[in-house]
């Protein structure tokens, strides 16, 4: 590596692949070992985090007593391979590792991932599905605990087997046993955490909460949804036709139902929502409907190398924490194509052009949101909030201390919208600003009356 080479380094500054320290230490060592639990990275000692060379003492054996800790202190061993640059007559030591292909790699017994350029301690589950990619599993592929062939429904089954022949991706036979082994559904005489979640005879705690609210915290209904998972998916999208309107355009002899919210849209979100989701978080799939947007929560972070922005920009590979879901409603036709739902969604989002489609990470799970766009803002506080005027106080009540700027970015409103919004809920006593100027924020009353 040249030293120009380090020097656009240090400019371009701390990364997911890039690392600066001022000297050798644990910190370092984590970082090598969170690099290698991701997709590799570079290890700069000699150089602060603001990018001044520092520089460090290079003996003869430093080098090597620094690989050693490093081999010492990794589970499975870390060997990087390292090069010693000078520049502005101060040596840097540059260490290299790759994404290790043997995940995830301990250091002194904990595990860390990067993200966000730093270094962050790995959850169990994310332990674990590095683990299962590792080897090419996934968790839907193990043997759910004292199930049996009895307690699959083979009613369900046979609908399924029916389902998959008539899509012709993919044949089975009517022999149940058969068709289970040929999708690795079951391990011997043992079905699989997918098998079960496909077909059990009876509920499994994995449920879709779906509420109709008023407001941010009025419900008009709810209802919980146990099921398998095709069969939920189904009672599922009927639950949401219920809760919105739905309009009827003729084509010829036929008549084509047009959804408040694109009906692809919502259908390949939902699909994702019930086969990416984490299946060892206890939490349910939620799904909230206002007057004014639609969102879907799924437990369990973006699996794998997958980042929000990747997603945002269609620049992603499909990475899969349920192979054996997936591949099970890619057969019957409720998967369209690997990797194309986000695209899909955004397609449809965009053909209907009343609406804006929003995806965000939360530290448990992924939240979409289906906003309609306001031709208007009208109303008030008097008379109720609607509009513009719901979507900020909602927002404020689920992010207290937010900015307007944040707001602003949110929704895009101009400024004189949002000012003009943000002036009708202080007046209204509905929001109030604490704080400076520049720290403060808005937060609902009863959020700013609790921290009083």
């Amino acid at each position: 590596m040249t030293t120009t080479d380090i020097s656009e380094l240090i400019r371009a500054g701390k990364s997911d692949t890039l690392e600066l320290k001022s000297t050798f230490d644990r910190e370092a060592i984590e970082s090598l070992t969170a690099f290698a639990n991701t997709t590799g990275g570079i290890l700069l000692v000699g150089v602060q985090d603001s990018g001044g060379v520092t520089g460090v003492t290079v003996g003869k054996e430093t080098v090597q007593n620094w690989i050693n800790q490093i081999k010492m202190a990794t589970t499975p061993a870390i060997i990087p391979d390292v090069e010693i640059v000078s520049l502005d007559e101060k040596s840097i030591v540059v260490f290299f590792v790759a994404a290790f292909p043997i995940k995830p790699v301990a250091c002194k017994g904990k595990y860390f991932r990067r993200s966000h350029a730093a270094n962050h301690l790995m959850s169990l589950n994310q332990v674990s599905d590095a683990y299962l990619k590792t080897f090419q599993l996934s968790w839907d592929s193990y043997q759910y605990p004292d199930a049996q062939f009895k307690d699959i429904d083979t009613r369900k089954l046979s609908l399924f087997i029916e389902k998959v022949n008539r899509v012709e991706r993919f044949h089975l036979d009517d022999d149940y046993r058969c068709a289970l082994e040929k999708l690795r559904l079951i391990e011997g005489t043992v079905p699989t955490n997918a098998a079960m979640l496909l077909f059990s005879a009876n509920p499994l705690p994995y449920n879709i909460h779906i509420g109709r609210f008023s407001d941010f915290v009025t419900i008009r209904d709810d209802a919980q949804i146990s099921d398998t998972l095709s069969d939920a998916f189904s009672r599922t999208m009927q639950a949401i036709a219920k809760h919105i309107n739905i309009s009827f355009k003729i084509k010829g002899m036929e008549r084509e139902e047009i959804w408040e919210y694109p009906q692809v849209a919502v259908r390949e979100a939902l699909a994702n929502a019930i086969v990416h989701r984490d299946y060892q978080n206890p939490s349910d799939i939620q799904i909230k409907i206002f007057d004014n947007r639609l969102t879907i929560y799924s437990p369990g972070r973006l699996y794998g190398n997958l980042t929000i922005e990747a997603l945002r920009q269609d620049s992603y590979h499909s990475e899969l924490r349920n192979k054996l879901v997936a591949e099970a409603f890619y057969l019957t036709g409720l998967i369209e194509k690997y990797g194309s739902g986000i695209t899909r969604i955004r397609k449809a989002v965009a053909e209907a052009g009343n609406i804006d489609f929003v995806m965000e990470e939360l530290p448990n799970g992924v939240l979409v949101t289906f906003n309609k766009r306001a031709e208007e803002i009208n109303g008030g506080i008097t008379g109720g909030i609607t509009g513009g005027i719901n979507e900020v106080l909602d927002y404020v009540n689920m992010h207290p201390g937010v900015k307007g700027g944040e707001i602003s970015g949110r929704f895009g409103f101009s400024q004189r919208t949002l000012e003009r919004l943000l002036k009708e809920l202080k007046e209204g006593r509905k929001i109030i600003f604490k704080g400076s100027k520049k720290t403060g924020g808005y937060y609902a009353v009863e959020s700013s009356e609790a921290l009083e």
